[in-house]
């Protein structure tokens, strides 16, 4: 995610000797620089020194001890941070950060990988507008960005477009063993699933109507498609997506607690 976000920025025009980056693993920093002339090191405290924004892109497992590494710099510069670590509180943040931290919490999801990803912020009473423009304006270049009041919020974003690529390609595997099922052959299925939900996607975006109306468009009476639609209504599928979507919030709010 972390070379997602500094390969949107500059593709943005960000000027890539404004970006440091720093990683244990020098093949990680190998893959950074191939993105562009940037400083890396293996250093967290070096990289943030001089920053005023810094982008926390780590596993919430070692979180705890990747902000203590650069709370000084935080303090000392009053810098920006931004976290895109899943279960990882602001609170829990400001604690090794200093209560006065400006932090923005990140949702972002895979996609951003092909720079149209779906991002949820939220930030602290700490944050200034300027800072928050900031936020967005990183997160706009690998995707959209919705700000939310609620730091609880988060947990539902994560639920809806944190995990929903997953989801996606779920129902897109059950469409193309269908259709397997049915006589195609796999690669037939799959190039015929993934563009039609390819062709989906950008109608629902681009369409100045609402998913009902698209949905009926495409449901003649009595044809193959109401067909279709009534076993999904018959067999629950919306109690399922509700059910499911519900069980991921619940998830995120435990691994809240027990990051502490």
């Amino acid at each position: 995610m972390a070379s997602s976000i500094i390969g949107g920025l500059l593709e943005s025009g960000h000027p890539p000797q404004h970006i440091s980056a720093a990683d244990p693993f020098p093949a990680s920093l190998e893959r950074l620089q191939e993105l562009g002339p940037l400083h890396t090191c293996a250093d967290n405290a070096e990289a943030v020194a001089n920053a005023q924004v810094i982008i926390m892109a780590v596993k919430p497992q070692v979180m705890a001890e990747a902000t203590e590494s650069i709370a000084a710099a935080v303090r000392a510069n009053g810098a920006l941070v931004i976290s895109i670590a899943a279960g990882v509180t602001v609170n829990s943040m400001a604690a090794r950060l200093g209560e006065d931290a400006a932090i923005v919490r990140c949702m972002p999801n895979t996609p951003a990988l092909l720079g149209c990803g779906a991002s949820g912020l939220y930030g602290n009473d700490k944050v200034s507008a300027e800072q928050r423009g900031h936020a967005q304006a990183i997160l706009d270049a690998v995707g959209i960005t919705r700000w939310v009041d609620s730091e609880q919020d988060l947990d539902a974003i994560t639920a809806l477009s944190g995990s929903g690529p997953a989801y996606f390609f779920l129902f897109t595997e059950a469409m193309i063993d269908a259709g397997c099922k049915l006589g195609l052959d796999r690669e037939t299925a799959s190039t015929l699933a993934m563009q039609t939900a390819l062709g989906a996607a950008r109608m629902a975006l681009e369409s100045d109507v609402d998913l009902v109306e698209l949905r009926r468009r495409v449901t003649s009476p009595g044809g193959t498609t109401q067909a279709a639609v009534e076993c999904f209504e018959a067999d629950g599928l919306r109690h399922l997506v509700t059910d499911a979507m519900g069980a991921a919030a619940r998830r995120a709010e435990e691994m809240a607690r027990e990051m502490g």
